[in-house]
């Protein structure tokens, strides 16, 4: 029996010296603060919030952004996966927030948020037992999805249909990729885990020059959130549906973010028990969020390859980075200088960070047997349904809402048709097995006849 010596502290688990642990937690910040600051202005802007608002609004997303980070890299009382994750508003979260609210009212979509926190808490154990019966080829699939799908939300950050100079855009993000990949090609090995920020200085600097840094003006030096923001919750099943079922598919999301994060940084989990917390975490998070008026939160991939490219894979990092945001969250210049960032530069970084979770993606396959035409097949049908509504989005537009919702969801379908289509193969696996059963014992049973 192997011994395992108990004083060796695996990367996740390491503390960082300060001054690597600060940069790199910083580096975390810039790459992921973009997306509840858009969050808020999209809120902001369709449901023509005022000053005070928008402010307690962008206090509570940064807060519990924050929060839910604490919880997911630490891991403790059972809420959070205990590994370098980050918490974001989820894309499609905010979009379904805004429809409630226009469709019903503000309070009406808190209340939403609340009743799918605590679905979500409930549903932890069957999730558990759903995530052992997924294929490595279906999450293989799931994570490729996913990282598709942030790559072109970073590409809508570099430009826009109404973008007036969308050449000088595309090159900004340009100059934002190849100064971070010459970074770390050139650098020494201890500064190339500032790659990452020194591209987007660069980018920066680059747009700058070119007049396209404005630092957003303001005096307003503090910021707080505010209990029920838009009143007293109102609680309302049937307006509650679109985000239910957008639940189920960040459930299925939370599984392979987690399965992912776990392999890079070379981490062995309990699968199920893990990606339990991740859920049950996200849930905690998005009742709090709910409570100050804000969108359901969802633990993040948008991390996951900045580690990859660092190679920095302590939690502590990104426990850190949930304190900053904290801090952020109350010091109002901090998120206009952020929000001041050139879309390009943070497209452009965000594209090269996101990708990465594609490749690894694609690196999962080769655990799967793809000259097995059964699991060629499943790779191949689960992709097909993850990638349509990613790649035309009105593809489903014909359809009723809460169908859309779910056939609209490349991570949800991509699980649901590869799961699907696997048990269509084992059925017929099983089917074929039996048959060859019955015919060897009829063939025995003539053989000992006379």
């Amino acid at each position: 029996m192997a011994v395992i010596d108990s004083s060796t502290v695996h990367p996740v688990d390491e503390v960082p010296p300060p001054g690597r642990a600060l940069a790199s937690a910083v580096q975390h910040l810039i790459v992921m603060v973009a997306t509840p600051i858009t969050s808020v202005l999209l809120i902001s802007r369709s449901l023509h919030l005022d000053d005070a608002q928008s402010r307690a609004l962008l206090c509570a997303t940064l807060l519990f952004s924050g929060i839910g980070t604490i919880l997911q890299s630490s891991g403790r009382l059972g809420l959070g996966a205990g590994l370098p994750f980050v918490m974001l508003p989820g894309g499609a979260a905010v979009v379904l927030f805004i429809q409630i609210a226009q469709e019903s009212d503000p309070a009406t979509a808190s209340g939403a948020v609340i009743i799918t926190a605590l679905a979500g808490t409930v549903l932890v154990p069957l999730a558990r037992r759903l995530v052992t019966r997924l294929p490595a080829v279906v999450i293989a699939a799931m994570i490729v999805v996913i990282g598709i799908n942030l790559v072109k939300v970073a590409g809508n950050l570099i430009t826009t249909p109404d973008d007036p100079a969308p050449v000088r855009s595309v090159a900004l993000a340009a100059i934002t990729i190849a100064a971070t990949v010459l970074a770390y090609r050139v650098l020494p090995t201890g500064w190339r885990r500032l790659s990452v920020l020194l591209g987007m200085a660069v980018g920066s600097a680059v747009a700058a020059s070119l007049g396209q840094f404005h630092l957003q003006s303001g005096s307003a030096l503090g910021q707080t959130p505010d209990l029920f923001l838009f009143g007293t919750p109102h609680f309302d099943l049937l307006a509650a549906i679109p985000l239910l079922v957008f639940s189920i598919g960040s459930m299925a999301e939370a599984t392979g973010q987690t399965v992912l994060n776990a392999k890079i940084v070379g981490k062995r989990i309990d699968t199920p028990v893990t990606v339990g917390r991740t859920i049950r975490g996200d849930a905690v998070t998005s009742l709090l969020s709910g409570l100050f008026g804000g969108p359901t939160m969802v633990t993040s991939g948008e991390n996951i390859g900045l580690i990859r490219l660092t190679n920095i894979r302590s939690r502590y990092v990104t426990a850190l980075t949930g304190a900053l945001l904290i801090v952020a969250a109350f010091l109002a210049p901090i998120g206009r200088l952020v929000n001041s960032l050139p879309g390009p530069v943070i497209g452009g970084t965000a594209a090269i960070t996101f990708a990465m979770i594609i490749t690894a993606g694609l690196g999962m396959f080769r655990e799967a047997d793809l000259t097995s035409d059964p699991v060629l097949l499943t790779a191949t049908a689960a992709l097909t349904a993850g990638l349509l509504p990613i790649l035309i989005p009105g593809i489903y537009r014909g359809f009723p809402t809460d169908l859309r919702l779910l056939l609209g969801s490349g991570v949800t379908m991509t699980a649901v048709v590869g799961v699907v289509v696997h048990l269509v193969f084992a059925t017929r696996r099983r089917q074929k097995s039996n048959t060859d059963t019955v015919v060897a014992r009829n063939t025995q049973t003539l053989e000992k006849k006379p």
